[in-house]
């Protein structure tokens, strides 16, 4: 059966003729002629028709400011529109491997692997099951919205194109649309003209949840129902598996314009948003239920239900009646859309809760199903009934999030008042004071007076004083997670717990409005998990809260900041060994324990494959509960197009629910230690190398003048600064823009670096390549890392580097420049010897594209080392720079 009418060569080529003409009639000919010798001599060097890059070199060198900043805008344009071709194909691919029934990690694959247990076992793991993606504001998406919007226009062409029989003039209008598309999109400024506010950045979230998961999670749950009436022979009710949380508009940390009034402003505007969704699918769901009173049994229940909306809303009451005489369900509906529109209102009768709403739909289901309208239900009101249950009132739950630096100021500051010197007190004397004022019930700070106050103390006592308002206002589900940035000591939890208590959201021993959730990032929090952990759990105060919150910790791992520290691959394996050691202290505390992954877009910080990752984990960490970030230009990868988006979703839910099936059978996997023995050894002399290098004299100069770190942190990208107090160090710049600027020199070191140096050290001490390819093979955790260091070691151009190694001070460039390729090609050797394997990626599809893109990002690359070897650039070589990133962005498919 044929799906569709295009393929991806035809795609392309059509694209990129038709941004040609587009360039030939905005510009001229010149330019086009120019764009196209740039193209054609990449192609021809890549291609080993011209012995170097040197004629290109000169070519983008001698071109007027004029032509440079065309030729950039030429190729930044083509990835954006290639890219859109490379979606179409793989939803194609989607589409007929469905159809064929090969899909790999489906929900029937899943629902075929837990039905080789029992029925309970089914249901216990179902019960489990809770995946929290968690949209972060972190400022990795280098497109503007405007830009993002007119793409997201050319790729529903291309999907009529591919996916409709048209005729001869319906083509032809479609390729007029997509003309004046694509010429308005090269008409459009592609660099924004200011920085980003949170509130754009929140909206930008919220689009991804409001346009496309809001309707794609309910066919997901469709998907897995069926999957599982197939495989079982019971039918088992699916219970909520999902819920989607929030940063954007609610993480202070460094960002000190998330303001009180940005997130109350979020909250308002994502509850608006969620309940006009509502509001819509009832009135859709109006017109589907017609169904004739006189013909139909409504029940009890249901008239009882509708006799209590007609005492709760009296005045709709004859609207309702008059609008649908008749007809018991449309009238209900009816209520049920007055007492949306109520919620938030100063008139009374809207839902207090969106389980309020919940019942309401369970009820006409239960009516509808006794009068054999269970098809009606499934098609019509159960999508609507999970869309309520997984977004609420909320759309995304907010989780706030600040460095732990701040509480402690706040408090020292706030107590100072009183004559209390908390500066001064050591951590055990700060635990026991910060127990005994949440557990006394006189109040002991104001929070509402900051009389005296830094500003930062102000901002963070505000922040308190705030929540329990919104709590009242929004539900608490809306805002109950406060995360703690380099949580180091167990102070530094209790201290939150302490200000929550200020706001009035606690009241031990029975209710705690929030998760404080630490974030451990540094070798030294993560290495202390036990004496954090074990404090806390032993902690009066702490154990009360968490008793109320039904004993379920959630513990953030920074994946970023642990790989800027260690290194990839000691980063990894103190990652994995710490969840252990987390897993046996929250076993044996009797805590279940929820972790929260803090993953990047790109592999150093945390990125690749969500569903393999999460298979990887240790069987002793997975509780069925699992969060992790999504960050950057990942979310519009993943989430911009709904079938890629249901796929994702899929995959994530597929992964977790095997990993979960898995850890039930067997809690704790066997790990050889010959294996664990052979990662310390790898690890440990891993992390010499690369602080090593990092903590070698020069190197911090070497990488400002070898990559565009200077231009990205004065890209309008996000609301928050590059680095957390402006000095430039390593330890003080912040993840993103650290492995961002290497990505743009085409030198991805922070995913690769140093794993040929650890590999090395354990076959000298006596280890050997048989060891390690069994381990590959045999264990997830290694297959993964090594299979995720291999995709930054292939999008990896050294030659490419080289050129930005040539802008630093010689000495520099003879210092660093040879070790890290030396680095590089010992690490690709082994991690192909250790894979067996000829080719680092082990993805077909990876190595078309690498060979679609590489000729085309050159240019860029090139003409961006020119402009940052300039000293003085004008007004317009500064714009074209700043295109350069975006445009190498784009054609790498991933920033940092």
């Amino acid at each position: 059966m044929e799906l569709h009418n295009r393929e991806v060569r035809q795609d392309v080529r059509e694209l990129g003729a038709l941004l040609g003409d587009v360039l030939e009639a905005q510009t001229s000919r010149r330019a086009f002629e120019t764009v196209e010798s740039c193209r054609t001599a990449a192609i021809d060097y890549r291609a080993g028709e011209l012995e170097s890059r040197t004629p290109l070199s000169n070519e983008l060198e001698g071109l007027s400011p004029h032509l440079q900043r065309t030729v950039a805008r030429a190729f930044t344009t083509y990835f954006e529109l290639i890219n859109l071709a490379e979606e179409r194909e793989r939803v194609r691919s989607i589409r007929q491997d469905s159809q064929d029934g090969t899909l790999d990690d489906s929900l029937e694959t899943a629902a075929e692997e837990l039905a080789e247990a029992d029925v309970d076992t089914v249901e216990e793991i179902l019960d489990d099951v809770l995946i929290e993606p968690t949209f972060t504001a972190h400022p990795t998406e280098a497109r503007r919205k405007t830009v993002k919007a007119k793409l997201r226009s050319v790729s529903n062409h291309l999907e009529t194109l591919d996916e409709r029989l048209l005729t001869d003039k319906e083509s032809e209008q479609i390729w007029r649309d997509l003309d004046a598309e694509v010429t308005s999109l090269w008409q459009t400024p592609q660099v924004r003209k200011r920085q980003p506010e949170p509130e754009d950045e929140a909206r930008n979230v919220q689009w991804y949840l409001e346009n496309t998961l809001f309707d794609v999670v309910g066919e997901v749950y469709d998907e897995l129902a069926d999957a599982l009436d197939d495989e079982l022979e019971a039918t088992l009710d699916v219970p909520k598996l999902f819920e989607f949380r929030s940063w954007a508009g609610s993480d202070r940390d460094g960002n000190p314009f998330v303001t009180p009034d940005v997130t109350a402003n979020t909250l308002e505007r994502q509850r608006d948003v969620v309940l006009e969704r509502y509001r819509v699918q009832l009135k859709r769901l109006s017109g589907v239920l017609s169904q004739d009173g006189s013909r139909i049994e409504a029940g009890t229940e249901f008239e009882a239900s509708l006799e209590d909306d007609r005492e709760l809303l009296p005045g709709s009451a004859r609207t309702a009646e008059e609008r649908y005489p008749g007809e018991p369900y449309r009238q209900k509906l009816k209520f049920m859309r007055e007492r949306l529109q109520r919620v938030g209102d100063v008139r009374p009768g809207g839902y207090d809760s969106a389980e309020e709403l919940h019942e309401d739909l369970d009820v006409i289901a239960t009516s509808l199903r006794n009068n054999d309208g269970a098809s009606v239900v499934e098609a019509h009101v159960d999508p609507l009934r999970r869309q309520v249950a997984t977004f609420g009132f909320s759309l995304a739950s907010l989780d706030l999030r600040d460095h732990r630096q701040k509480h402690t100021d706040a408090i020292s500051e706030a107590l100072a008042r009183d004559g209390i010197d908390y500066d001064s007190l050591d951590e055990d004397e700060r635990v026991e004071l910060l127990t005994d004022a949440v557990l006394q019930d006189e109040q002991v700070i104001d929070l509402s007076d900051t009389e005296g106050l830094s500003e930062e103390s102000t901002r963070v006592l505000t922040l308190f004083d705030s929540l329990a308002g919104w709590q009242d206002e929004y539900g608490v589900e809306a805002i109950d997670t406060y995360c703690i940035s380099m949580t180091d000591e167990p102070s530094h939890v209790l201290e939150v717990l302490f200000l929550a208590d200020q706001s009035g959201i606690i009241s031990l021993p029975e209710h705690c409005g929030i998760d404080i959730v630490p974030l451990l990032e540094t070798e030294y929090a993560l290495s202390g998990a036990r004496r954090i952990m074990g404090t806390l759990y032993e902690n009066e105060a702490y154990s009360q809260a968490l008793s109320a919150r039904g004993k379920t910790q959630e513990i953030m791992l920074g994946y970023s900041d642990s790989n800027k520290e260690n290194g990839f691959l000691a980063a990894n394996w103190s990652l994995y060994k710490n969840q252990l050691q987390l897993a046996e202290i929250c076993d044996d505390y009797d805590v279940t324990m929820r972790l929260f992954h803090g993953r990047g877009g790109s592999i150093s910080r945390g990125g690749g494959p969500m569903g393999e990752a999460l298979l990887a984990l240790p069987n002793s960490t997975i509780t069925g509960q699992v969060k992790f970030t999504e960050q950057g230009e990942a979310i519009a990868e993943k989430y911009g197009n709904p079938r890629i988006a249901e796929r994702n979703i899929e995959q994530m839910l597929n992964a977790q629910l095997r990993a979960r099936s898995q850890a039930i059978e067997q809690p704790t996997e066997e790990i050889e230690d010959e294996w664990s023995d052979a990662m310390d050894t790898m690890a440990d002399a891993a992390r010499q190398e690369y602080r090593d290098l990092l903590d070698s004299e020069g190197f911090v100069r070497y990488f400002e003048q070898a990559t565009p770190i200077t231009v990205i942190e004065d890209l309008d990208l996000g609301s928050r600064p590059a680095s957390r107090s402006g000095e430039r160090t390593v330890e003080d710049l912040r993840a993103i823009p650290w492995v961002f600027s290497w990505t743009q020199s085409r030198c991805i070191l922070p995913g690769w670096y140093a794993i040929a140096a650890g590999i090395d050290a354990y076959l000298e001490d006596g280890g050997d390549v048989e060891t390690l390819q069994e381990m590959y093979e045999e264990w997830p955790f290694f297959q993964t890392t090594l299979d995720n260091a291999a995709l930054s070691l292939s999008r990896t151009e050294l030659e490419i580097a080289e050129e930005y190694a040539d802008l630093a001070d010689e000495d520099l460039r003879e210092k660093f420049f040879p070790r890290i390729t030396d680095e590089y090609d010992r690490t690709a050797e082994l991690v192909t010897t250790i894979g067996q394997r000829d080719d680092l990626h082990t993805r077909d599809w990876l190595g078309e594209n690498l060979e679609r893109r590489n000729p085309y990002v050159d240019p860029l690359n090139l003409l961006q080392t020119h402009l940052l070897d300039r000293t003085h650039r004008t007004e317009v070589e500064e714009r074209t720079l700043r295109l350069t990133v975006k445009g190498i962005a784009a054609g790498m498919k991933n920033t940092g």
